[in-house]
């Protein structure tokens, strides 16, 4: 028996921290600039390591998207549970996830990383196709819709900095209108 240290196993941390450090990364740098071995460093991992949980870049992009997009559903959800008013609920807890949500949801930044990417930003789109349908009957308005489109911009205006504060109101009060 060997008196060597066996570090334990933990998988789950691990592939968490790579999607950490890669969602850092591309925030910053964007996903085309995005390589496995700047992820690998970041993380304190191989490259055969990161390999071994996501066996290309693109793997690891789509799971960092997916992942940005189950927090996104996450935070909505939570908003929407709040929320005792039917009608536009899915509407404002868009709008609260895209601009008063940024410790539960995706950063901006990440999200408009990933939405540089045609492919990618069509499987968002693709998403958020699928959650206009399931509340077409409370948010299908054309109204509520520019509104969403509206946080879209707004949420876009945070990565440069800008000062949205008083946006949330205003869109929300829009909803209710």
């Amino acid at each position: 028996m060997s008196g060597a240290h066996h570090r334990r196993k933990q998988p789950d941390l691990v592939r968490a921290t790579i999607l950490a450090e890669a969602g850092a990364l591309a925030a910053r740098i964007g996903v085309q600039a995005l390589t496995v071995q700047a992820v690998a460093e970041a993380s304190g991992v191989t490259k055969g390591g990161l390999l071994h949980h996501f066996p290309s870049k693109d793997l690891m992009v789509r799971a960092l998207q997916a992942e940005a997009i189950d927090a996104f559903q996450s935070a909505i959800a939570g908003y929407m549970a709040a929320d005792p008013l039917p009608q536009g609920r899915f509407t404002r807890a868009y709008v609260r996830t895209c601009l008063d949500g940024a410790a539960d949801g995706p950063s901006p930044m990440l999200i408009a990383a990933l939405w540089a990417d045609p492919i990618l930003r069509r499987d968002w789109y693709d998403w958020m196709a699928r959650q206009e349908t399931r509340h077409a009957a409370t948010d299908g308005t054309p109204q509520l819709q520019q509104l969403r489109f509206a946080a879209d911009g707004v949420w876009l205006a945070l990565t440069n900095g800008n000062d949205v504060s008083d946006w949330l109101d205003r869109l929300l009060d829009a909803t209710r209108a």
